[in-house]
C-alpha cells in the first residue's frame, strides 16, 4: 500500500479475511512446483482462490483443496495486447479450468480518455468467457497520476457497462504502485453494490488488508497472504 492511513474501523477475523482472498502467484519465474506449493499453501490458509498465470493451467487441487476457486489473468500485466488476443487467452483460461478471469484494460487507452476502446476491450473478453467472474484490472495508480479521481470513476463505469462482476486497483507491476485507500473507496463509490472490488498490489500487511476493507474492497489480491491473514485476530 503506498499511502499511510489511520487504525481502520474495522478489524475482522481471520478466517473472515481469507475468505475474501485471491493467493496469487504471477511471477515470470514461476515453475510448476512453484504453483503447487501456492496451492498447498492457500488450502492450509482457507482462503478463496488461486490467482495465477494463464501458462500455469490446469492446476490439480490437492484434497482439502477441492473448495478452491482458480482464477488466471488475461492481457497481464501491460494490457496493450489485441483485444482478439485477451478474449482467446480468456476462453483458453475457461477451458483449462480457471472459473475467474482477471483482466488488464489498455491502460493507455484509458489515460487518453478514450474509454469507448477500453469499453469494447472488456466487452470482447466478457463474450469470450461469459460463464466466468470477470475481474477488470483498471491501474489504478496509474489513472490516479496521469488523469485523476475521474479517469478511475470512468473506467469504473466502462467496466461495468461491458458487463464486468468486478473492478480491480491494479496489476501490482506498474511502477506507479498498488492499491491505495483512495483508489478504493472511489472505486467503491462508483460502484455501488452493483459490482464487487478487488484491491491488490502491494498489500503486505494487516493493517493495510484491514484499510481496504474498511475503504470498500470485498476482495483481496494478496502474494503474501499467510503473513497479512497472521496480523488478524482468531
Amino acid at each position: 500500500m503506498t499511502e499511510s492511513a489511520g487504525r481502520p474501523a474495522v478489524w475482522p477475523a481471520r478466517g473472515e479475511v481469507a475468505a475474501l482472498i485471491d493467493h496469487t502467484l504471477l511471477k515470470a519465474e514461476a515453475t510448476p512446483e512453484d504453483v503447487r506449493s501456492l496451492i498447498a499453501e492457500a488450502a492450509d490458509l482457507g482462503v478463496l482462490a488461486v490467482c495465477v498465470s494463464p501458462s500455469m493451467l490446469p492446476v490439480d487441487l490437492p484434497e482439502g483443496g477441492a473448495g478452491l476457486i482458480v482464477a488466471a489473468v488475461v492481457g497481464f500485466p501491460s494490457g496493450k495486447h489485441l483485444s482478439s488476443i485477451k478474449a482467446h487467452e480468456a476462453a483458453l483460461a475457461v477451458a483449462a479450468g480457471a472459473t475467474e478471469i482477471d483482466m488488464v484494460i489498455d491502460v493507455g487507452a484509458a489515460v487518453a480518455g478514450d474509454f469507448a476502446s477500453v469499453q469494447a476491450d472488456i466487452g470482447a473478453v466478457r463474450r469470450a468467457a461469459p460463464s466466468a467472474t470477470l475481474k477488470v484490472i483498471i491501474e489504478s495508480a496509474v489513472l490516479l497520476e496521469r488523469s485523476g479521481a475521474e479517469a478511475v470513476r470512468q473506467a469504473c463505469r466502462v467496466s461495468e457497462a461491458a458487463g464486468a462482476d468486478f473492478v480491480k486497483t491494479s496489476t501490482g507491476f506498474h511502477p506507479s504502485g498498488g492499491a491505495t485507500v483512495e483508489a478504493v473507496r472511489i472505486m467503491a463509490e462508483t460502484v455501488g453494490d452493483r459490482l464487487q472490488v478487488k484491491a491488490s498490489g502491494g498489500i503486505r500487511t494487516a493493517h493495510d488488508a484491514a484499510a481496504m476493507l474498511d475503504a470498500g474492497a470485498t476482495r483481496l489480491g494478496l502474494s503474501s497472504s499467510r503473513a497479512v491473514l497472521d496480523g488478524f485476530p482468531v
